[in-house]
């Protein structure tokens, strides 16, 4: 067998290794009439007392399926209801598809998941441009799965399918969560890898609440390879990746500076900045990474700030790829 045979067969067998194994059909959590028939414990009962106070109504109480966990279907007063403060920005365009296709079936079909704040407000992790939509069609009230653990508004981002993301939009978000997160449960980093979902995307989502047309895409590869989540409390990681994101937004401006000489030489491509940041990325033929991401940057940023745009070819232009320029 040639040697490329053999390699890509072993490639296969260790995807397959990681692969969890399929459940036996039948063999986990509830059975369909379990899921009422037992009697809500005291913390739930009073999450239902809570939300008729509010001036809505419990619908069900119940345990989900899988893992048997209490929780409300109820219908909530709209103006109860928000987003969480950590979820991404709202797009309008999203939110008129919706408010059609509501309007025109004459149902809404999609209970938000919601947590019910101290407050007495219901904030939603996974429903703004739904509850949006409800809105700008006039509606009164909502319903939702109210949980009674705030904690899973913390963790839904990574069941969050409701629109899919761009990078700006997934990393705006996890910079906001992460933030929201250092102030409820100030635990090391590492801890909160689930929510933060991807390292690179925490130190992107500083840069975007910088600067909002920031061209995130041309550096996430290079950041992907090089971060990690630390041993550090979350409020003190995020102060470091906040300097470190003031060198990729430093780092930014000098590949502009790059780019906009090109330019100035005759070059027109939607790919300038990819083809600068692939010029000047140390990790770019190198299969093991030994810098950290400091490093990296550091060295970027030396080598952005030493570009020389006369010694660039139009051929070398041509056979440029990866994100183009925002």
């Amino acid at each position: 067998m040639a040697k490329t045979e053999k390699s890509a067969k072993a490639k296969k067998e260790r995807r397959g290794s990681k692969k969890k194994a399929a459940a036996e059909p039948g063999s986990r959590g509830l059975t369909a009439r379990a899921l009422s028939s037992a009697s809500a414990p005291g913390h739930v009962q009073a999450l239902a007392e809570a939300i008729e106070a509010d001036r809505g109504s419990v619908l069900a109480v119940y345990r989900d399926p899988l893992g048997g966990n209490w929780q409300v279907l109820a219908g909530l007063p709209i103006e109860r209801v928000e987003p969480t403060p950590f979820q991404r920005d709202l797009s309008p365009a999203h939110v008129e598809r919706l408010a059609e296709a509501i309007d025109k079936l004459d149902r809404y079909l999609d209970p938000v998941i919601a947590v019910r704040t101290e407050e007495g407000k219901y904030w939603t992790p996974n429903g703004y441009h739904r509850l949006e939509a409800a809105r700008s069609l006039g509606a009164k009230a909502i319903t939702g799965l109210v949980v009674p653990d705030v904690g899973v508004a913390y963790r839904i981002l990574a069941l969050n399918t409701e629109k899919a993301h761009n990078l700006r939009e997934r990393a705006l978000e996890v910079a906001r969560l992460a933030a929201a997160l250092a102030e409820l449960d100030d635990r090391p980093e590492r801890e909160f890898a689930t929510e933060i979902e991807e390292p690179a995307l925490l130190t992107l989502g500083l840069c975007y609440l910088e600067r909002g047309r920031f061209a995130g895409g041309a550096y996430h590869p290079v950041l992907r390879r090089v971060e990690k989540l630390t041993g550090a409390k979350l409020s003190s990681a995020l102060k470091a990746r906040g300097a470190r994101a003031a060198r990729v937004l430093e780092l930014d401006d000098a590949v502009t500076a790059a780019v906009k000489g090109l330019k100035e030489r005759g070059f027109e491509s939607p790919y300038l900045r990819a083809f600068v940041v692939a010029r000047i990325n140390p990790l770019r033929f190198k299969r093991k990474v030994e810098m950290d991401a400091d490093e990296t940057i550091e060295k970027m940023l030396s080598a952005a700030q030493r570009f020389d745009i006369d010694k660039v070819r139009a051929d070398q232009l041509a056979r440029a790829s990866g994100p183009a320029d925002d």
